[in-house]
């Protein structure tokens, strides 16, 4: 009986296809999870810094290390009381104002933090409503709208707690006429 050499072996095409398919769909899943992963923006919330269906790359690493900064764009779930039973929770994206234990308002069309108005040349007009002074509470951020008059956002049902921040919108991909790093 000859004796075969082991490194004349076949390989079958097929289960190498499926070992290629199935670490490819691992690291795919890995890096969404994880890493970095992309949304499209639904509303107009965030004019004029993201439009309706910009599509954005936000990266989930950073937060790990350091926490949100003011100006930074984020993404996060909506505290539980915005979704019905049942319903299908979406993402929100906003900008963040206010920092754990920071004293916030919003008076006469501008925004406060512990006494100093915020200067804002991102936002599409001044609000036009009233709200504060409150205190961001522990582990909590404070976020608003670009958009402030036409934003679902802190003003209204309060503050997102640090746990439910998925990343920071980074990068804007689509439309290719707008693509690049998003301005903070």
């Amino acid at each position: 009986m000859p004796k075969v050499d082991p490194t004349k072996q076949r390989h079958n095409p097929w289960v190498e296809g499926l070992q290629t398919i199935g670490l490819s769909v691992v690291l795919a899943l890995g890096i969404r999870h994880f890493v970095a992963e992309a949304r499209y923006i639904p509303s107009g919330s965030m004019e004029p810094t993201l439009q309706i269906n910009d599509r954005l790359v936000v990266e989930k690493i950073s937060y790990n290390f350091n926490p949100p900064e003011r100006g930074d764009i984020v993404v996060f779930w909506p505290p539980d009381s915005l979704t019905p039973p049942g319903q299908r929770r979406d993402a929100f994206i906003k900008r963040v104002i206010g920092l754990p234990g920071e004293v916030v308002e919003v008076s006469n069309g501008q925004v406060i933090v512990d006494g100093v108005v915020l200067e804002e040349d991102y936002i599409m007009a001044p609000p036009s409503y009233e709200w504060g002074p409150e205190q961001v509470d522990d582990e909590s951020y404070l976020v608003l709208g670009d958009n402030r008059n036409s934003s679902y956002d802190s003003h209204s049902w309060g503050f997102v707690p640090a746990e439910n921040i998925i990343g920071r919108a980074l990068v804007r991909f689509w439309p290719p006429s707008r693509v690049g790093l998003i301005d903070d």
